[in-house]
């Protein structure tokens, strides 16, 4: 298990739809009937029979809230106007636990995340700095970039 704390400001571009899914998946709003942002949730179900069918479950990626079962702390996520101050947009942070086998969906959502970012959250070689990423039961975090598509997640 991680602790996954995503901090983002975001450029004041996104659509109405936009946001409805991002607050959706930040647990803070409801599930749109239209995903675009992160668009497939496949799911390994049994069918009547007992044979393993592939379905389609979304859920939210950064909702979980309260407290931590792991990494000590609140899970939260909030985004917030920046309507007011000279870089416009908006602000997101979010805390949450993830497992290893979440990583790709989560990394999705970063991605698309990265790619609507405010220029001061863009590294040297065209990374975007996204947040940090600790094992549980490390002391320290590792800083978490999107780099041509992909989430820096431990091998």
């Amino acid at each position: 298990m991680y602790e996954l704390m995503v901090t983002v400001d975001l450029r004041d571009e996104l659509s109405e739809q936009e946001l409805v899914e991002l607050r959706w998946h930040l647990g803070i709003g409801p599930q749109p009937e239209r995903l675009s942002i992160v668009t497939e949730f496949p799911s390994v179900a049994m069918d009547e029979s007992g044979h393993p069918v592939v379905e389609d479950n979304p859920h939210p990626l950064l909702a979980e809230s309260g407290a931590a079962s792991r990494v000590s702390g609140a899970l939260c996520s909030i985004l917030a106007s920046r309507a007011d101050l000279p870089r416009k947009g908006w602000s997101l942070t979010s805390r949450q636990e993830i497992h290893p086998d979440d990583f790709e969906k989560v990394g999705e959502l970063l991605c698309w995340l990265a790619a609507r970012v405010h220029d001061t959250h863009r590294l040297v070689d065209d990374a975007v700095w996204v947040g940090y990423l600790r094992f549980h039961e490390a002391l320290t975090s590792h800083v978490l970039e999107v780099e041509n598509g992909q989430a820096s997640w431990p091998t």
